[in-house]
């Protein structure tokens, strides 16, 4: 695995914040630039002016002025996909990332019950396994949402090999005694999308200790609002509630972006999409099968859904099968 640099993952919110001003900025640096230029051109005519060069007494002018250029330092003020700085103090641009990636659907990693109304939600632990030993095999490397998108937009670096998703969704406690093990044995890690109700634990919900466990380790924090409601029906005053409210409670609980939103059941329409934007996220995610890639919008990016039963080889054909399917349409109920 390649040397990255440390990532963080609030530098979207930073940019958005350095735009909201950038104007202002700018405003105020084009009156300074001409305040200095007249200080220049004052004191180079003093300074011609003294030393004889400058033009007779009550004539028109005559002296030369040598135009003075500013160099800006290396790097100084770069913008998106600035790179970092070499040994020699240049700066080494990176162009944006443009490589689809495939994002996994996970929910339970423990066999079925019986009478379980979704069997194939259920993953069996040594089935996860395999599957993590086969991608692991075939060359894959998990990385975050928050990683993914400084990929795409600024070149950031992603661990050797192909990058993959790993999400995990609703908050399941498997997912914390099952999956976190499996993935720390590869050096990976998730992208837990949480639903703020939660799941109680007799329903096999993670503890809020064990959420801040997954955190610890690495994990990504996302959501999936409130308590997975059906978001299509709701008034927009409890979409914002479901979606908005719901971000900067668990931000101000767990202190994470939580940039990324998950979609309920997969299901979203032109309201909920324009909810998602106001209230800060960079992105979403879908249950439409196919690879996420920065051509797409990434308010509907698609993801594979893996169901229980699925042999390690099949889920490598599974994957490689979707990687040509359309883009998720404008709108999936």
């Amino acid at each position: 695995m390649s040397t990255q640099e440390p990532f963080d993952p609030y530098r979207f919110e930073r940019r958005r914040d350095a735009r909201s001003s950038g104007l202002r900025r700018r405003r105020r640096g084009a009156l300074v630039a001409l305040g200095l230029g007249a200080v220049v051109v004052a004191v180079l005519a003093a300074v011609l002016a003294s030393s004889g060069g400058g033009a007779a007494k009550g004539g028109t002018g005559g002296a030369r002025v040598t135009a003075i250029h500013a160099q800006r330092p290396a790097g100084k003020g770069a913008g998106r996909g600035a790179g970092t700085r070499n040994a020699s103090g240049a700066t080494r641009h990176r162009p944006p990332g443009t490589a689809a990636v495939p994002i996994l659907m996970y929910h339970v990693i423990n066999a079925p019950p019986g009478g379980a109304p979704f069997p194939g939600l259920y993953v069996a632990p040594s089935e996860f396994e395999a599957q993590m030993r086969a991608l692991h095999e075939a060359g894959y490397r998990a990385v975050t949402m928050d990683q993914l998108l400084a990929y795409w937009q600024e070149g950031a670096p992603l661990p050797a090999g192909k990058p993959i998703v790993l999400s995990f969704d609703n908050g399941y406690q498997s997912q914390y005694t099952r999956a976190l093990p499996v993935l720390r044995r590869y050096g990976w890690v998730g992208v837990e999308n949480l639903q703020l109700s939660g799941l109680p634990p007799s329903q096999g919900g993670m503890s809020e200790a064990q959420i801040r466990g997954l955190i610890a380790a690495g994990w990504e924090l996302d959501t999936q609002g409130y308590s997975h409601a059906e978001l299509t029906a709701l008034s927009p005053s409890a979409l914002h509630y479901q979606v908005g409210v719901a971000r900067e409670a668990l931000r101000r609980r767990y202190h994470v972006p939580v940039n990324w939103f998950c979609y309920p059941s997969g299901h979203y329409d032109a309201a909920v999409v324009a909810e998602v934007k106001a209230s800060g996220f960079v992105g979403s995610t879908t249950v439409v099968p196919g690879w996420a890639s920065p051509t797409l919008d990434p308010y509907r990016l698609p993801r594979i859904r893996v169901l229980g039963g699925t042999h390690p080889q099949a889920l490598l054909e599974l994957i490689d099968g979707v990687r040509t399917n359309p883009a998720p349409p404008s709108a999936y109920t």
